[in-house]
This record gives structure tokens, sequence and C-alpha cells, in this order.
């Protein structure tokens, strides 16, 4: 084990021994040195926890969250120097977090978080033409056997629980809305009502965009490369009255398509 690998692991177990050669430039105990920068490390990280995944921590309380965040940086530490791409295996984590049990629908309302954040550091990307898809769109006969590129932002969440409107319920004005005001709104919410959403990109801001089942399923067979009648064809099987009208507009509208293949042949 290099040195710099007995250093970085050493920082994640502080019952452990500390890293080998480790002293002090002032004869000072090394290992008090080495447990406050260790605190700070942790702190740090809880910190970033914190500001990625705030309505989490809004729903069980900031203690709750922090001593369950400090098991997860021990249990899951960074993989790469960038603080932003750090938490994503939170989700899994908490559905794992027996503690975290009482509060079925967390892990999903932090799948959710993190699909923002993912959505808000992807690539740019441009919408499609409106000269290419008047072309696209005359071509009704091969319009089935085309695929279409999405946008690099775009996410799609589907839950057993209300975590669209759970998340929203912890946005606008802090002054506006007061913890009491969440607890009302949340209480008038069926937590318990499968939600399922489309989160996208625009400039800055990341919009979360509500969508029913059919169309979530459609929108995922698009993602994972299915024509369009494929697409179509998938979302009809899994729900009854699927129409692909609405999902389709509200992709072009939003500027989610950023083009179509040539038509594929079978």
């Amino acid at each position: 084990m290099s040195g710099q690998q007995d250093f970085y692991q050493a920082l994640g177990r502080p019952e452990g021994p500390l890293p080998t050669g480790l002293h002090t430039w002032n004869g000072s105990d090394p290992g008090r040195r080495f447990a406050v920068y260790r605190n700070n490390v942790l702190a740090s990280l809880i910190d970033a926890l914190a500001d990625s995944f705030p309505v989490v921590q809004a729903l069980v309380g900031e203690p709750f969250f922090r001593a369950m965040a400090q098991i997860y940086v021990r249990e899951c530490p960074p993989e790469s120097p960038i603080l932003a791409e750090y938490g994503d295996r939170l989700p899994q984590f908490i559905r794992q977090f027996a503690p975290a049990a009482a509060v079925p629908y967390l892990a999903d309302v932090a799948q959710l978080e993190w699909l923002r954040i993912r959505a808000f550091h992807s690539a740019d990307g441009t919408r499609v033409s409106t000269a290419t898809l008047a072309t696209v769109w005359a071509d009704v006969e091969h319009l089935p056997d085309r695929q279409l590129t999405l946008h690099p932002s775009l996410q799609l969440i589907r839950s057993l629980y209300a975590v669209v409107s759970i998340w929203a319920a912890h946005q606008g004005d802090g002054a506006l809305t007061t913890p009491h005001q969440i607890q009302q709104q949340l209480a008038s919410l069926r937590l318990d009502s499968p939600q399922q959403a489309l989160l996208l990109r625009t400039g800055l801001t990341v919009d979360l965009i509500p969508v029913d089942a059919g169309t979530h399923a459609f929108i995922t067979g698009l993602q994972r490369g299915l024509t369009l009648g494929e697409a179509m064809a998938q979302a009809s099987q899994q729900h009854t009255g699927f129409e692909v009208t609405p999902g389709l507009t509200l992709l072009i509208q939003q500027g989610a398509v950023m083009g179509f293949s040539d038509p594929l042949t079978h």
C-alpha cells in the first residue's frame, strides 16, 4: 500500500492506526493533529451531503441526517475530488439503513435530489431545428423507425411515493415556507401515491416536470435507444390507454429533442 493510500484509508478509520511515518514539525502529538484533520474532512463531507440533499435533511431533521451521513461517509468515501459528484450512493444506502425505515419515501426523495444534481452538471445540448423537425414530421412513413437524440441533462424518476409533491412542498422562499407550513402541506398529501417526473436543465435551472406513468415508460424507452414505434408499443403494452402525443409534445416544447436518426431498417 502506498503512503497516499495509507493516509486516505486512515481518514475513514477513527479507531484505526495512524498513517505510517506520520510526524509533526514542532514535536506535537501527531495523533491529535491527525484527529483534528480527520474530523475536519468528515465535517466537510457531511456538509457537502447536506447541501446536495436539503429535502432529505429537512424530512428527518439535521441531527438524524448528520448521524446518518457520518456513517455513509465512512462506508462510502469519495471516489472523486469533485464534491459535486459525492452522494451518488446515498439513495441506495438509505434503502438499507434500518433507522430510516420509518420514512419509506426517504430514499426516493434522495434519488430525486441526486438526479437534479446530475441534470445540473450535465453537458449542454442544442434543440433540434425547426427545419429538421418539419422534415422528419412530414415523413410519416418512416417516423416510427427513427430514434431520438435526447438532451444530456434529461433524467427520469418513478416512485411508489408522492416524491414530486414532497419535494415541491419544501421549495419556495424560506420566509414564506415555514416548517409548520411544510408539515401542513405534507399532511394533506397521499404520500403513498405513485408519482413520476422528468428532470431537464434549461440554462442554469433544472425543471421538475410531472408526467403520467405511460409517458414515463415511453421516454424511458427512447432513452434506451428504442425507435419511436418501439417505445410507443412498449408503453402501450405496459399502460392501457397510453397516448403518445402529450409526451412527444412535452419533449419538443421543452427543447429535450436534439435530433433524429435516419430510419432504422429491420
